[in-house]
């Protein structure tokens, strides 16, 4: 190196850097272990994370589904695993097959025909389905119902903060007194200046509202119906947002095939009508199937409008890259799964639930404030008032309860946010049944 660059010595590679920014001293660093050290000192560093070893019924975003082992080791091949994104897309058959399976089941899920290779999360899906909405209507104002996700709405915040008129063009609706999506509000808010409606299905407190009157009240007025789905195994067992006349349906991947891991990577769903005008507007890229010369089967790089692939200008996104890892678990998991597996563990997840509200709605000094469908997550109203109170007295036996609403709204300090999934036994949910009754504010 210092012959090529014509430097006599190491040092005057880095004249450069003024000497006094430079580190005179070895880094201060612990010495070296062998394996066998090393190995023991990671386990005492896992055993102090006492929340990977509590019963969790913690959701509201990132929910805890069995991942199999199989699918975890099928993952972990070279040719996945090392793979970044495709910028030769033609020469990676593979990859691009894997991404075309994966659109496939996005596709099935959503309801709607055209699907993107994935995004980075549903939060930042959410906020790409607005930015779209407001380029096919060529309007700005946006109304969301307060049941999305506070995440997904802040980062819809960010992304058009510095657009327009900024976050003055977001209108915020009140959920119905359900839980569910108003649709008496929603409709009110709805005017000839508006771009799109964005609603949780389920939304955030778990709620199911009628999605076919909201996008009806939408169209109506020319806007677009943009849903947000936090878990899509909800979409096992409920009519898919397509069907119900969504024209963007947006959903959080990681329930399908990635562990919570501490809030990412995720993978972001995203799907929409199969109109030309939609396509050329699809945030992100799309894979398509084709045939070469010799009449065999291929796969191509069908749509990429992210600002690496064509002018800034012309750009529908700057996401970088699909979260190509991330949809490979997905496809993987789903493809062993399949579609009976997929519906068989729905029905765990709402039986087990029902199971728990109806217990809970048996204890003195707990309430379920919210009257409309559930899914796997619902609203508790706590002994004492305070949710925070209840989960701290509970972490002591080991138990994460949910949520603590209160974090997001002052309002709703008292309320407790419960996700249950198949992975909770019967045993579990008379424990944590067990531990509220005896809780003593």
């Amino acid at each position: 190196m210092l012959e090529v660059s014509g430097l006599e010595t190491l040092d005057d590679l880095f004249t450069s850097i003024p000497t006094e920014a430079r580190l005179e001293r070895p880094l201060q660093l612990d010495p070296a272990l062998d394996e066998v050290s090393l190995m023991r000192h990671l386990g005492d560093l896992a055993t102090q994370n006492r929340a990977a070893q509590m019963l969790s019924f913690l959701g509201a975003g990132a929910y805890e589904h069995h991942f199999p082992p199989a699918a975890d080791q099928l993952l972990l091949r070279s040719e996945f695993y090392t793979a970044y994104t495709p910028y030769q897309p033609e020469v990676a058959q593979g990859t691009l097959q894997v991404i075309f399976e994966f659109q496939t089941i996005v596709s099935e899920i959503l309801g709607l025909p055209v699907a993107n290779a994935s995004l980075y999360d549903g939060a930042s899906g959410a906020a790409e389905a607005v930015l779209m909405a407001r380029r096919l209507t060529g309007r700005e104002r946006t109304v969301i119902s307060a049941g999305v996700h506070p995440h997904y709405t802040e980062t819809i915040e960010t992304y058009v903060r510095g657009i327009g008129t900024g976050t003055a063009s977001l209108v915020h609706v009140p959920v119905g007194s359900d839980g569910a999506p108003s649709i008496e509000q929603l409709t009110q808010a709805i005017d000839d200046t508006t771009a799109c409606v964005v609603i949780g299905y389920p939304n955030f407190f778990g709620g199911i509202g009628d999605i076919r009157r909201i996008a009806e009240a939408c169209h109506a007025r020319g806007a677009l119906l943009i849903t947000v789905t936090l878990d899509p195994y909800a979409l096992a067992l409920l009519e898919s947002p397509g069907a119900l006349g969504a024209d963007i349906a947006v959903a959080e991947g990681q329930p399908l095939g990635l562990p919570p891991q501490f809030g990412g990577p995720n993978v972001g769903l995203f799907a929409c009508r199969n109109d030309r005008k939609y396509l050329q507007q699809i945030p992100g890229r799309l894979v398509g199937e084709t045939v070469d010369k010799e009449g065999r089967r291929g796969y191509v790089l069908t749509l990429a409008t992210r600002e690496q692939h064509i002018r800034r200008e012309r750009a529908t996104s700057n996401i970088c890259t699909n979260s190509g890892l991330c949809a490979t678990a997905v496809t993987i998991k789903m493809s062993m799964l399949g579609k009976q597996g997929f519906v068989d563990a729905a029905r765990q997840c709402l039986a087990k639930t029902e199971h728990l509200k109806q217990a809970i709605a048996k204890l003195d000094g707990y309430t379920l404030p919210f009257g409309a469908p559930t899914f796997h997550e619902f609203v508790v109203g706590v002994r004492g008032g305070d949710a925070s109170a209840l989960c701290s007295a509970l972490q002591d036996q080991n138990i994460i309860p949910g949520l603590d609403l209160g974090r997001f709204d002052p309002a709703r300090r008292g309320e407790l946010l419960l996700a249950v999934t198949e992975r909770h036994t019967r045993a579990d949910l008379d424990r944590l049944v067990q531990a509220l009754s005896a809780y003593v504010p």
